[in-house]
């Protein structure tokens, strides 16, 4: 039995938490890697509906961000789901140019953990300094 209430608006039918956000991980959808995670408000997952590419809401910036509107790496949408409780977003994506991470990587999760350290065990495909210019 799912908690989602088919009679609702889908967007109403979600669980906001207070800040009127939702976690929302991004998934590649031929090799099923998770990407990356972000959050996204009302407008940010209404804006990615509509234009079929990802829209998140950054935290730090306190505005929308278009994925890939500075770095060029798009995330082209296939499909939009959300856990049994409603309160978690997965994203099925194509990643334009196969790099999700600021860093470079194809993941933002590229560190693993080793004994008792983090080790970056993914190779940057890209260096920051050519995507962004800084």
């Amino acid at each position: 039995m799912s908690d989602l209430d088919p009679d609702r608006p889908w967007l109403d039918a979600l669980k906001w938490d207070a800040q009127g956000m939702i976690p929302a991980i991004a998934q590649d959808a031929v090799s099923g890697r998770v990407l990356m995670f972000a959050f996204m408000n009302r407008e940010s997952l209404q804006a990615t509906v509509d234009s079929g590419t990802a829209v998140y809401w950054s935290r730090s910036r306190q505005r929308l961000w278009r994925k890939g509107e500075e770095s060029g790496h798009a995330q082209r949408v296939r499909s939009i789901r959300t856990d049994c409780d409603g309160d978690v977003l997965l994203l099925s994506i194509d990643q334009q140019d196969g790099i999700s991470c600021h860093t470079g990587r194809e993941s933002c999760f590229f560190h693993q953990l080793q004994g008792d350290v983090w080790v970056a065990v993914d190779p940057v495909l890209k260096s920051p300094r050519d995507i962004y210019g800084k």
